[in-house]
């Protein structure tokens, strides 16, 4: 049992290594399992880099220009996984009551994020206030943020925008953007959109 422990911590260390001396490049899956020592639990270790240490390993559920069975590394610097101290309940109950949203810029989970069109939104667990400042792992100061806005906010802690806020950039969109809207309130407040339906007539 020892061994086969030792054994995967080699796998995974010899892909972090392939990982970083490639940086940028598209790795099949062939050559990271030949990299693992034909190790057969080799995509288990990759995730353990993902999940466990941070490193932002894109595939095709993140970029639509990568196939399946294709990885890249473009930045040697994990991220801090918050999820890590969190539990899968506490992960669960924020993402569902953000709607599976990023809370920042609005992306939606598996969607293209509308900055970055070649990535498909991935979202993390956030803290409102940063830990570092004294925030704290319970769910009223965690959020859902999405990969992209994870890599730039850092300590930064962005207030929720107000009714008012919201209504003023509403009214500035376009039609199309506006219908679009409407369209999400009443698929995501079905109950609540056929009462003021009805209340109109």
């Amino acid at each position: 049992m020892r061994d086969k422990a030792k054994g995967n911590t080699g796998a995974r260390a010899k892909l972090r290594a392939y990982f970083l001396a490639h940086l940028g490049k598209i790795l099949e899956s062939q050559e990271l399992q030949q990299v693992a020592g034909g190790a057969s639990e080799w995509a288990r270790r990759v995730r353990e880099l993902r999940t466990e240490e941070g490193f932002q390993i894109l595939t095709h559920n993140d970029r639509s220009d990568l196939k399946p069975g294709q990885y890249l590394l473009l930045d040697p610097k994990p991220i801090p996984a918050f999820e890590r101290a969190i539990s899968k309940e506490a992960r669960s109950y924020v993402l569902d009551r953000n709607g599976f949203t990023c809370q920042m810029c609005g992306a939606v989970a598996g969607e293209p994020h509308p900055y970055d069109p070649m990535r498909r939104t991935r979202l993390h667990i956030g803290h409102i206030i940063d830990k570092s400042m004294g925030g704290s792992d319970d769910a009223s100061n965690l959020r859902a943020i999405c990969s992209v806005c994870n890599e730039g906010a850092k300590n930064l802690t962005l207030d929720r925008p107000s009714q008012q806020k919201l209504l003023i950039q509403i009214r500035r969109a376009t039609t199309a953007d506006q219908l679009a809207v409407l369209r999400w309130l009443l698929n995501k407040f079905p109950e609540q959109g056929k009462q003021i339906l009805q209340h109109r007539d």
